[in-house]
């Protein structure tokens, strides 16, 4: 049988990252121009929303997005990544403008709580010994029923927690790399302790910052938009619908000049003088957000210098401008080439 084995490697984010200035003296940040992000109009707050909503068992992920938008009343919306009908948690929606940053959330780091059912009875020291054995690497081929091609590719599993077993129930929590399929996962360790073995629930906790404890539901999403409405009040719906900037912090990122935050919204590159700080670990190839000094996302680049060039170099393009989010005119023009 001829085997396809996807082993691009996938760039990973769930680390810690430290800025480095890159400027000798912080910049000034012309209070004029642009706000943080918690500052925001409520309006504009929507528009560059996310909520991370508690998906209910039931319906599909689509029809959630859907329902966010009518209670909003938005035209645009979309979820950052699909959940199974029957399966619950995390669900975070992006809003409006917001949506241009879903390809980035969905490369995070996914947690699940999930109930294995085994086929036959089996001792507690083999179970332990088996799932030990299915963290780090490992091949996976996804299932006949599922949105991608079916070809063998390597996923990895941080961590396979066993939190409960009793009988031939046993509860898990799993850590693992995005597109990992858990009802696979589930069916190949029943494989490997020799008795069968399906998923019977699934709940996800975590899609990389967002996680179970800040979790909203529809209805009380309902709730703080008709009091917004109704009584002018806005404090409700700010705790539900968060900055896109929170969706954003699993990502390696670079804070940049005033001046050059309007040439990256008309889509020039970065240069380097345009830089005030930077993560420490930046490499080239990764995807970078770029960030004013006041907190706001500009656009999202594809580094094109590790951040050991950067902070040694005084010239040259850092990061290619490939997904802008922030709207042109926000900052005054100060670059007229076609660089930033």
């Amino acid at each position: 049988m001829d085997l396809h084995i996807d082993t691009k490697p996938e760039i990973r984010y769930e680390i810690e990252r430290g800025h480095v200035q890159k400027s000798k003296f912080k910049p000034f940040t012309n209070p004029n121009y642009g706000c943080p992000p918690e500052n925001r109009p409520i309006y504009d707050h929507i528009n560059m929303g996310v909520v991370n909503l508690d998906k209910p068992k039931g319906p599909t992920s689509h029809e959630i997005t859907s329902w966010v938008k009518d209670i909003l009343n938005i035209n645009k919306a979309g979820h950052s990544g699909s959940l199974d009908p029957k399966v619950t948690g995390v669900l975070p929606i992006m809003l409006q403008k917001a949506t241009k940053a879903i390809g980035s959330l969905r490369l995070s780091n996914k947690e699940y709580v999930c109930l294995m059912q085994l086929h036959d009875t089996v001792t507690a020291d083999e179970i332990i010994r088996v799932c030990k054995e299915f963290e780090g690497p490992i091949f996976q081929k996804p299932p006949i029923k599922s949105a991608v091609k079916r070809k063998l590719r390597i996923r990895t599993i941080d961590y396979l927690n066993i939190l409960e077993i009793k009988g031939s129930s046993v509860l898990l929590k799993v850590g693992c790399e995005a597109g990992t399929y858990l009802r696979k996962l589930c069916t190949d360790i029943g494989e490997a302790i020799g008795c069968g073995a399906h998923m019977q629930e699934l709940k996800r906790t975590k899609t990389g910052p967002f996680c179970e404890d800040n979790m909203t539901t529809l209805h009380d999403l309902k709730d703080a938009y008709v009091f917004w409405k109704e009584y002018g009040t806005e404090s409700e719906l700010r705790k539900f619908v968060q900055p896109v900037e929170l969706a954003l912090t699993h990502l390696p990122s670079i804070v940049i000049r005033d001046s050059a935050v309007d040439a990256i919204c008309r889509g020039a590159s970065l240069a380097i003088p345009g830089i005030v700080s930077l993560n420490a670990n930046i490499f080239n190839g990764n995807t970078v957000c770029l960030f004013t000094q006041k907190g706001e996302i500009v656009a999202l680049c594809k580094a094109s210098m590790d951040a050991d060039e950067i902070l040694e170099t005084e010239n040259g393009l850092a990061a290619i401008t490939e997904n802008v989010i922030m709207n042109a005119g926000t900052y005054p023009k100060a670059w007229n080439s076609g660089t930033s």
